[in-house]
């Protein structure tokens, strides 16, 4: 049995097909959630960038027949007033509704998703860091808090290069919402587009490769010079790095800023990267 899952998030769309032994992936960045943090509403032009990548994927999932579908819906759907709208043409290319998921229940699926690829240790936190919202999640709970890559762009960080100002306080924003996650003994595991491109961007790949990212460290001293490295870079600059997806571009200074947020919160020297995530937790909820 093949089961198609398809992530409907703030800054990029993606699809998984699986069968739980083979699997192919699709992503495409849209900037879906882009000025919901200011208006409450799906932009009408990103709309009409994500309905194509849908139907895409419609297509692929008919193609190979998938036999059981799942859409779901992060931050940006959470908070737009016009999401039902928008979830009405997903559903007619996707032939399945999307469900609008709380960040408690994206947490729980990044974390069984990143559990199927590592041998996690018992107290290990991942972080899944959204355009929307960043999810910490342990084995007997988790924290989502609203902010991410997209959402800290929109507010803050909004020039290219960043000014010295805008950066602090991109800092100290992060720093404030973040305060009142525990510190932990654990492993900190890095799951979904923020962390891997980081990664990326890291190795300097010229082209992406999830086995060179699956499992990888990233120190928090790496990741605080790339935060100093992309903070000087103008967006055309920034889209040019090797291992970066250029239509990442826009929200990736504000995506690394929160990465490097996440480890200060936790106290943690390193992350371990994975590649596994929501997706996967969802697939194989649909497998079993």
């Amino acid at each position: 049995m093949k089961v198609g899952v398809v992530d409907i998030g703030t800054n990029s769309m993606r699809l998984l097909i699986t069968d739980g032994e083979t699997e192919e992936r699709h992503v495409a960045v849209t900037g879906l959630g882009r000025g919901v943090d200011q208006s409450g509403l799906l932009d009408s032009v990103a709309i009409e960038e994500t309905i194509p990548v849908l139907e895409s994927f419609g297509r692929r999932m008919d193609a190979v027949a998938v036999s059981r579908r799942r859409v779901i819906a992060t931050s940006a759907s959470r908070d737009a007033s016009n999401s039902e709208s928008f979830f009405d043409r997903c559903e007619l290319a996707l032939k399945a509704r999307p469900e609008a998921i709380s960040g408690l229940e994206e947490a729980r699926l990044a974390y069984e998703g990143a559990s199927t690829g590592l041998n996690l240790a018992f107290d290990v936190v991942v972080s899944d860091i959204g355009g929307g919202s960043t999810e910490f999640v342990w084995r007997d709970g988790g924290r989502s808090v609203d902010i991410g890559s997209v959402r800290l762009t929109d507010r803050v960080l909004i020039d290219r290069p960043a000014t010295e100002e805008q950066l602090d306080e991109a800092v100290r924003l992060v720093g404030s919402l973040f305060a009142g996650i525990p510190p932990s003994r654990g492993e900190l595991v890095g799951v979904a587009g923020t962390w891997t491109s980081l990664a990326g961007i890291d190795l300097g790949m010229t082209d992406y490769d999830p086995g060179r990212i699956h499992g990888r460290e990233l120190a928090r001293s790496r990741l605080e010079r790339l935060v100093e490295r992309l903070a000087r870079l103008t967006i055309e600059e920034t889209a040019a790095l090797p291992g970066l997806d250029p239509k990442r571009a826009p929200v990736m200074l504000a995506g690394a800023v929160v990465a490097s947020g996440v480890m200060a919160a936790l106290g943690a020297s390193k992350t371990l990267i994975s590649v596994r995530d929501t997706l996967d937790g969802a697939a194989t909820r649909l497998l079993a």
